[in-house]
């Protein structure tokens, strides 16, 4: 795979190129010692095989936070357990799908009883053990405590717990987890302290020496490790995946070189923008940056 990129450094042109210098970026922030790497992403891509790429990265130790979105709580935990993800489509009737009672992500298929319902069923049970001794949590512990509690070693959160790699979801109330925190919280003690998860954002950047962030997507996640990197005096490293539009004037179209502006990114920062999926640009680059590691 290492030869395959190479090849695409050499060959040049367009995205092929950007790949390229991705993997350079990320080799460099990797095995800097001195730099703190935040990994952000969306919960899209969780309900895909990255899942599992992303599971493997924390848990070859070269990821020190995660920043995500809520959804990647619903998907980590009921895949590990034991919902069913099919092979779907794009191209379908999705009046049949809701007759069926099928989910579509994408052209990936979940059955509504393998989502909400199972869900809601183990999460509350998680919390009611959890719970038995206090009744506050930052989303931080939360994602430990759930980490601690699964089985699958492809799971985001079971890496991360292992890890002690601290898990942030700023927006985590947008997600089923998130809904089942809210209606846990109606019936028996339960509070949800995000204040402490955004101190110990800060506390990451103002004691680190350098920062690196590998950013998938774009929202709060992307908005998040850029945001609190300004107070760093920006990122020393940078690579961004992206499928969106800079034209539009949104986050997450905005490229990298934005962020400089901001203060966000050092301006002599090492920094790419890939466009392009995810669900294909990042495997190939952690396997040419893990046969230049050494990485197993």
């Amino acid at each position: 795979m290492n030869d395959l990129i190479r090849r695409m450094a050499e060959a040049g042109g367009f995205t092929a190129r950007h790949v390229a210098e991705a993997v350079d970026v990320l080799e460099q922030m990797f095995s800097d010692e001195g730099c703190t790497v935040l990994l952000a992403f969306p919960a899209c891509i969780v309900a895909t095989g990255v899942r599992g790429v992303l599971a493997g990265l924390i848990r070859r130790g070269y990821v020190d936070a995660v920043i995500t979105t809520g959804g990647t709580f619903d998907h980590d935990l009921a895949r590990a357990w034991g919902a069913r993800y099919l092979e779907g489509s794009f191209y379908v009737d999705d009046g049949e799908l809701s007759e069926k009672g099928i989910h579509r992500l994408g052209n990936v298929f979940i059955p509504r009883e393998d989502y909400g319902p199972l869900l809601e069923k183990r999460i509350r049970e998680v919390l009611d053990e959890i719970t038995s001794s206090r009744s506050r949590f930052s989303v931080r512990e939360l994602a430990e405590e759930f980490g601690k509690r699964i089985n699958d070693e492809s799971s985001i959160l079971r890496q991360a717990a292992l890890r002690k790699v601290p898990i942030y979801s700023p927006g985590v109330l947008d997600s089923a987890f998130g809904t089942q925190l809210v209606l846990y919280s109606q019936f028996k003690r339960f509070e949800l302290d995000l204040f402490k998860d955004e101190r110990e954002l800060l506390d990451i950047a103002f004691t680190s020496k350098k920062m690196g962030a590998l950013i998938i997507g774009g929202g709060i996640s992307k908005h998040h490790a850029l945001w609190f990197s300004q107070f760093k005096g920006g990122l020393d490293y940078a690579v961004y995946v992206t499928t969106a539009t800079e034209y539009d004037g949104s986050l997450s179209g905005a490229r990298i070189r934005e962020a400089i502006s901001w203060g966000k990114v050092k301006r002599e920062a090492q920094h790419v923008t890939v466009d392009g999926d995810a669900t294909l640009i990042l495997p190939l680059m952690l396997a040419s940056v893990y046969a230049r590691l050494g990485a197993v």
